[in-house]
């Protein structure tokens, strides 16, 4: 699927270095309403810009509460380096499917910040 067709998109900075957060893994995922649990949707790895196309498509893309999962941990020990998170969860409703959504994570080994993007 194409980056630009995917109604929700995401973009990791190292902001500690300056630069993106290349071949960090994360996965999306969908509360279940019903019986309060968490579905996996997709799973992925960011491209050397810190962008991870193709997260879900918009058939996929239904209203509800959402979670991307970023594995911060496994990033920082595959640069030789500590953290204080081992992941960061960033949890969402999605309401409005006319709507794309971007949800940036700008970190560093010691702090972590995110915000709704256009």
């Amino acid at each position: 699927m194409a980056a630009d067709s995917s109604p929700l998109t995401t973009h990791v900075l190292n902001t500690g270095d300056g630069v993106p957060a290349a071949r960090m893994a994360l996965s999306l995922h969908r509360l279940d309403s019903t019986l309060m649990i968490w579905s996996m949707l997709s799973v992925g790895t960011t491209n050397e810009d810190g962008r991870c196309p193709g997260l879900i498509s918009q058939e996929m893309f239904t209203p509800g509460m959402y979670k991307l999962r970023f594995e911060t941990g496994s990033y920082w020990e595959s640069l030789g380096q500590s953290c204080f998170y081992p992941y960061v969860e960033v949890v969402f409703s999605i309401s409005d499917l006319d709507q794309r959504f971007h949800l940036p994570l700008l970190m560093s080994r010691f702090s972590y910040s995110t915000y709704r993007g256009s």
